[in-house]
């Protein structure tokens, strides 16, 4: 066994009582050469899945820790709760449905080692998402791209250094976070590797098309000031539009004895008061968040920890 390096191992857990046995099975079979920790955050369940970890936790010889949220907080709390138990020298996270197959771990080890990054992400060479997911989590990298000024590409499945992770788990000061942003604030050293990624096994996906919407909605509206910027152009644009009709309507009716009309009238009205109505939405999100931030409600709250 390779005692000179630790991994720990977070992974957010929501219904997924079906899946986890297998899931803990197949990671010590595929890292049964290293030491290595399981830290299993179940995010509210509805299901069997705390019964589940308790019982993996009791046989497990200290290998898997256990911590249960007092209701769903979202999967990016859970991680970030999961990181403050770690203590392993590289953190890795995977989703709980057996779609990111433990046997691919070793694929994020090997790409560490070869290029000593910070981050290292599987990429996924084909993903067995539904379409609605698909299209969130390409709206949400794309978002990344244009408004955050990262390159986007990124997934859940990743491995990271402890310093990093004892960073951000030291600056819970938000009522939301992104994960893959806040990579992004602390390092550019990025690593990718392609990665399989298997149709779900058991269940269904706990993103519905509401909640990849809201996620959408937090990350632009946190970690990005493009919507103001957007604002600020669109305000210019209407403006010269508006300014520009109201000149064409003006020398038509001095110089060419023309009429104004209601209809255009009401035409111009509507039309500023909408970007009027769009811009005041947009402030309106943002003051929003920072009514949130300024209450400072915590992440996530715990009600029960399994661990030696």
């Amino acid at each position: 066994m390779s005692e000179a390096k630790k991994y720990s191992i977070v992974i957010p857990v929501y219904n997924s009582a079906d899946s986890l046995r297998e899931l803990c099975s197949r990671i010590d079979a595929s890292l049964q050469n290293f030491s290595y920790e399981i830290i299993l955050v179940d995010d509210g369940s509805k299901d069997e899945s705390w019964s589940v970890i308790s019982q993996l936790q009791n046989s497990s010889s200290g290998k898997i820790s256990g911590i249960r949220f007092s209701r769903n907080y979202g999967q990016h709390s859970a991680i970030l709760c999961g990181f403050t138990f770690c203590s392993g020298e590289y953190i890795i996270t995977m989703d709980d449905d057996l779609q990111h197959p433990p046997e691919e771990i070793s694929k994020l080890i090997a790409k560490q080692s070869e290029t000593n990054a910070d981050v290292v992400y599987g990429i996924y060479i084909a993903k067995q998402h539904s379409a609605a997911r698909n299209a969130g989590s390409f709206y949400v990298r794309k978002s990344a791209e244009v408004t955050g000024g990262n390159t986007g590409y990124g997934s859940s499945f990743r491995l990271i250094k402890k310093f990093i992770v004892d960073k951000i788990a030291a600056n819970q000061a938000s009522s939301f976070y992104y994960l893959d942003e806040l990579f992004y604030w602390y390092t550019t050293s990025f690593a990718r590797v392609d990665v399989e990624h298997h149709p779900r096994k058991f269940g269904e996906s706990g993103y519905s098309f509401s909640k990849l919407v809201k996620l959408y909605s937090d990350i632009v509206f946190t970690y990005s000031s493009f919507p103001l910027r957007l604002m600020t152009y669109a305000g210019f644009i209407f403006s010269l539009v508006t300014f520009v009709s109201a000149a064409f309507f003006a020398i038509r009716k001095f110089f060419f004895k023309g009429h104004f009309g209601f209809s255009a009238l009401m035409v111009t009205v509507l039309f500023t008061a909408s970007v009027l109505m769009f811009c005041m939405g947009i402030i309106g999100q943002y003051l929003f968040k920072i009514y949130q931030s300024q209450h400072s409600k915590p992440l996530y709250s715990i009600r029960e920890i399994k661990r030696q």
